[in-house]
């Protein structure tokens, strides 16, 4: 009892059932923990931004799938590019949509830092190598290498880093 007790005082010593459970697995079964948010009003301008740039990256998917949804999924390389252009694009408008208005926004950033990581591992690690990674065709550009791939990665990072601090911090105040 002495181990499950908080304020570490038993009180099995007086001949009482501990009926206490430790703060960390308290907080894990307590299902309003993942929807609590903090109360900085500034996170709302990196919710805002991730929202944004998510919902309209999803609504270009099928407003230009050829050059960006279904289409481009099959030049890098993507298996069935079709279904996937509509799968991601679908995800990033629901979940942009999620994070703008602030509902579940740790819940609806998780899809979309699995976007990212697949955009960078898929599209940005050939640019670094300079060749075809597992696949993954390598567009044309004038440099390859680190310095190119972070170029080329500004926005997939700024995105990931954005999905990260929201996933900590919550949707904050609004």
């Amino acid at each position: 009892c002495f181990l499950r007790c908080p304020t570490r005082v038993s009180s099995c010593e007086i001949g009482l059932r501990c009926n206490s459970i430790p703060r960390h697995a308290e907080l894990l079964m307590n299902r309003y923990t993942f929807i609590k948010t903090d109360n900085d009003r500034m996170t709302i301008l990196i919710r805002f931004l991730v929202g944004l740039i998510f919902l309209s990256e999803g609504i270009q998917k099928f407003v230009y799938a050829e050059y960006l949804g279904a289409g481009r999924f099959a030049n890098i390389g993507i298996p069935y590019p079709e279904a996937m252009g509509y799968a991601v694009g679908s995800i990033e408008i629901i979940c942009g949509i999620m994070v703008l208005a602030g509902i579940y926004t740790r819940l609806a950033v998780v899809p979309l830092i699995c976007i990212m990581l697949v955009a960078i591992f898929t599209t940005k690690i050939p640019v670094l190598l300079g060749r075809e990674f597992m696949g993954f065709s390598l567009r044309p550009l004038n440099n390859y290498g680190l310095l190119s791939m972070l170029h080329e990665s500004r926005n997939d990072l700024s995105m990931l880093v954005g999905c990260i601090y929201l996933i900590i911090k919550g949707g904050g105040r609004w």
